[in-house]
């Protein structure tokens, strides 16, 4: 039997359409997962920790992770879970690796590569972002201004194609690195992230190379192709792709 609910749909959409009105068809949420395929060539060397949200590859030397990948799709963009947490070891990471006393007094943001805007959708996954296998030395104005709005952009990207795939991480340019805290973390000189998107039938990619200095420019001013970022890193960030999305970029399928 038909339940109350169901039977005043049914009711107004027959009304609707005896005054004239098109009822369109309902629009199912686009539920495809490519969970997997955000996840870059990874090395024999590589210290690989999977948590809920993400996964990561840890360096021991810089005490960062090397990159952090994850898919978002359209529901996760929209999560509501929120709370206090406290940033904190990595109990899946040995030593050794960073701690809030690196950070305290640093002079530098405790920076999120897969911000927890984008783990709202679980408890357990908001929990995890706050671990420092996530987290990488990053000024405040970059921090809250130029990273924060390429992240807003991510999220868009999500909610308009149904599912983003994700990969950043630090970038030392530098041959002598500066250190924060008694473990000595080391402060990239540049962050990159890429993202790729399906659209129809197509994959299309974009990368994004922004300084870790104070800066507040738009995400297109950033942007480059992701084989320009691969170069950069040495790390093929999208196996699964077709290589021919990687090599150039149409803005207007990520400026929305």
């Amino acid at each position: 039997m038909a339940r109350p609910v169901e039977l005043m749909l049914t009711f107004c959409a027959l009304l609707l359409t005896a005054c004239g009105f098109v009822v369109p068809d309902p629009v199912e949420p686009d539920t495809t997962s490519y969970s997997g395929m955000e996840l870059p060539e990874i090395a024999e060397t590589d210290d690989i920790v999977r948590h809920l949200g993400y996964t990561a590859s840890y360096n021991h030397q810089t005490l960062c992770p090397d990159w952090v990948a994850w898919e978002l799709t359209a529901a996760e963009a929209v999560g509501t879970v929120d709370g206090q947490y406290s940033f904190s070891r990595d109990p899946a990471v040995n030593f050794p690796k960073a701690s809030r006393e690196d950070y305290s007094n640093s002079g530098w943001d405790k920076g999120h590569m897969a911000p927890r805007a984008d783990m709202k959708w679980n408890r357990q996954a908001l929990e995890e972002s706050y671990y420092f296998t996530n987290i990488c030395p990053q000024d405040h104005e970059m921090n809250s201004q130029a990273w924060r709005k390429v992240e807003e952009l991510t999220r868009r990207m999500a909610r308009r194609y149904g599912s983003v795939l994700v990969v950043c991480g630090p970038i030392y340019d530098s041959t002598v690195h500066r250190h924060i805290g008694p473990a000595c973390v080391h402060v990239p000189d540049r962050f990159f992230k890429a993202l790729a998107v399906k659209v129809g039938e197509e994959w299309h990619t974009v990368g994004f190379l922004v300084e870790n200095n104070r800066q507040s420019r738009s995400p297109r001013q950033y942007a480059v192709t992701v084989d320009s970022v691969e170069a950069v890193v040495g790390c093929n960030l999208f196996p699964q792709l077709p290589e021919a999305s990687e090599n150039e970029y149409n803005w207007n399928i990520f400026n929305r």
